[in-house]
């Protein structure tokens, strides 16, 4: 077999760049550095073991994706979302989910319905023991697994380029016990219709789930800006 062919074949690898980029995706996803936040340059060098160029690099990647904002001769810092996009993606994000609900209850299977089950009964145990940036993070593969398994490539790559951004609004979102508690309730809905094969009743949690979230945001930000202005930030 020619070499040409091999080389060809063979897997390819990941390169430095992807996997910074995914490291530091991965690390403001999970809330280890929140909107506004200075991302420290240096110490990024020093946990992936890299130098500042491809660091740099990478930020300008997750800068295109909406994630970063580089500011000139300040560095970069994790992006804040505003009102306006705010109302622009909230409702392409329940969309995007609603249909890929009702596409779930027409493909799902015994193995994929265990593995959602799996995911949410570990999702209820962060919550009982109150364990906020592991919930969110399994939130997240949960949510990755029902665009999986509706299995339309073309939605879930839709989904994931929204996914950065409508993920750094939950962070502004305090958890607070109220409403923590009605989102494992909705998790309990959604498992309900997913049991029931209901595609139409999914489709309206998921969507009812992004509306009242987007809500709650909308609250707490009026609920801030009424605040004086040295009585205490929101958590960002």
């Amino acid at each position: 077999m020619p070499t040409d062919i091999l080389a060809a074949a063979a897997p390819r690898r990941r390169s430095l760049h992807d996997e910074l980029v995914d490291g530091i995706r991965d690390l403001i996803l999970e809330g280890h550095f929140r909107p506004g936040d200075k991302i420290p340059e240096r110490v990024l060098c020093l946990h992936f073991g890299v130098s500042r160029t491809p660091l740099r690099e990478a930020l300008k990647a997750l800068a295109a994706e909406g994630l970063v904002q580089l500011i000139p001769n300040r560095g970069a810092i994790v992006a804040k979302i505003t009102e306006k996009e705010i109302e622009e993606l909230f409702p392409i994000l329940g969309a995007l989910e609603a249909l890929a609900g009702e596409l779930v209850c027409e493909r799902l299977q015994e193995p994929d319905f265990r593995r959602l089950r799996t995911l949410h009964e570990r999702l209820l145990d962060h919550f009982r023991h109150g364990e906020e940036s592991a919930y969110r993070r399994l939130n997240r593969e949960f949510h990755e697994a029902l665009f999986d398994i509706a299995g339309n490539a073309a939605l879930s790559e839709l989904y994931q380029q929204l996914l950065g951004r409508i993920h750094l609004v939950r962070f502004l979102i305090d958890k607070r016990e109220t409403n923590w508690q009605k989102a494992v309730d909705d998790h309990e809905r959604i498992m309900e219709a997913l049991e029931a094969r209901s595609g139409r009743r999914l489709a309206e949690i998921l969507k009812a789930h992004i509306t009242d979230t987007a809500a709650e945001l909308s609250r707490q930000s009026l609920d801030r800006s009424s605040q004086p202005r040295d009585a205490g930030a929101a958590r960002l």
